[in-house]
């Protein structure tokens, strides 16, 4: 399931790079992924909208084993 999560956030990077940030992932473990968010990500005032809205939303689609994803 890793390799999928990693896959996955691939596809988002670029987006979150545009504009100064960036994502990590930290580990998968029961459906529970950790990120960690980076560059301009890591203090941005939407950071959870960010996380949430985009990141977990997007995993959930793509990834039927995801539960939840949360920040490190």
């Amino acid at each position: 399931m890793r390799e999928k999560v990693e896959q996955a956030l691939a596809k988002i990077k670029p987006a979150l790079q545009a504009d100064g940030g960036d994502v990590e992932l930290v580990d998968v473990e029961d459906g529970v992924v950790k990120v960690r968010l980076t560059g301009a990500c890591a203090s941005c005032p939407v950071a959870t909208v960010t996380l949430k809205q985009g990141i977990e939303r997007l995993l959930k689609e793509q990834i039927a084993e995801v539960k939840e994803v949360i920040a490190v």
